[in-house]
């Protein structure tokens, strides 16, 4: 994958090593050091991302450096991305982690070839959503609901009302300053945007891809062309006005994910937070609710059967951990 500043920090080549899979899957062709890089491609096929990548990352209030592995592979149908779930980016400067930062060893495959299904596939407790081009995984849903046991986990049906959003305003779920933070086993993951991987300070082209879904449908960064005017694309998702009718009452402040309620048309994207760029369509990466995407415009991959529910930051909301298929090294 291109990026757009030189980077100086080498050192996790040896840790690739680890990451090699003996699956028929095409090996990667090369090696890329990724710290601290700002993406550029937009191919929406995963296959053209088929490469080694290193990084370094520092957990800044513990002191300690990790080396990244990220190895993608692909073959004519399917594409494997294998990390170690270190970031290429320093983090937890400002997080409140429930559990110290570790690296893992884990795989995630998704289709090369996506296609839409007849009706989008709803978010699941049952499926990581996404992973992101530097290895790290995107979880969207908690399993906190108000009501439900103490209300910070233990929310499996996910017809369930007022399930958290662990983005939402209200929300105290330990994020650092990445939106992201960890699972029990220590496992980093992203909320929402990464605040990382595409320019977003003064972007003066079309965001790129950061990752591919469940589905296998690309995730672009935020900014879209507007007739030739760069800017960020807005949600078709708007806050109900009034005040909810039972549960926690109060005004629908994002809170809960019950709070936001879609309107066809409203913004750029669909209800799966997705729209045709240059004839590709591909999620995209938004300031409010869904924040990623909202459901599977495609299929997902079928997940594993592993489930493990964590605490969120000092509010234990809690969400799954899924879609981690065969370990490496076992």
């Amino acid at each position: 994958m291109r990026t757009t500043q030189p980077l100086a920090r080498r050192g996790a080549v040896a840790v690739l090593a680890m990451l090699t899979l003996t699956t028929g899957i095409g090996s990667a062709s090369g090696h890329e050091e990724i710290t601290n890089a700002l993406l550029t491609e937009r191919s929406a096929n995963c296959q053209d991302y088929a490469n080694t990548y290193s990084a370094q990352a520092t957990d800044i209030q513990n002191s300690q450096t990790f080396d990244a592995a990220i190895e993608i592979m692909a073959n004519e149908t399917i594409c494997t991305i294998a990390s170690n779930a270190v970031p290429n980016h320093d983090f937890n400067a400002t997080g409140r982690f429930a559990t110290r930062f570790s690296t893992q060893n884990q795989t995630y495959t998704i289709p090369a070839n996506p296609a839409a299904a007849a009706s989008p596939t709803p978010l699941s407790l049952m499926y990581d959503n996404a992973v992101f081009l530097n290895g790290v995984k995107l979880d969207l849903l908690a399993a906190g609901c108000f009501g439900v046991g103490d209300g910070n986990i233990g929310c499996n049906d996910i017809n369930a009302p007022y399930r958290y959003d662990p983005m939402g305003g209200s929300s105290n779920f330990g994020a650092d300053e990445h939106n992201a933070h960890t699972q029990p086993d220590g496992t980093y993951h992203y909320h929402g945007n990464p605040m990382a991987l595409f320019e977003q300070d003064n972007p003066t082209q079309t965001s790129p891809v950061i990752g591919f879904a469940a589905d296998g449908f690309p995730i672009f960064g935020s900014y879209i062309s507007d007739n030739g005017t760069i800017r960020a694309a807005t949600t078709s998702y708007r806050l109900k006005t009034g005040e909810r009718s039972g549960g926690p009452g109060g005004t629908h402040d994002g809170t809960f994910i019950d709070d936001w309620e879609y309107v066809e048309g409203l913004g750029d994207l669909d209800a799966c937070n997705g729209m045709v760029q240059d004839g590709v369509y591909g999620y995209v990466v938004t300031q409010t609710y869904p924040h990623v995407l909202g459901c599977f415009t495609g299929p997902p991959t079928p997940p594993s059967a592993n489930a493990v529910a964590e605490p969120l930051g000092e509010h234990a909301l809690g969400h799954h951990v899924i879609k981690e298929s065969a370990h490496l090294g076992r």
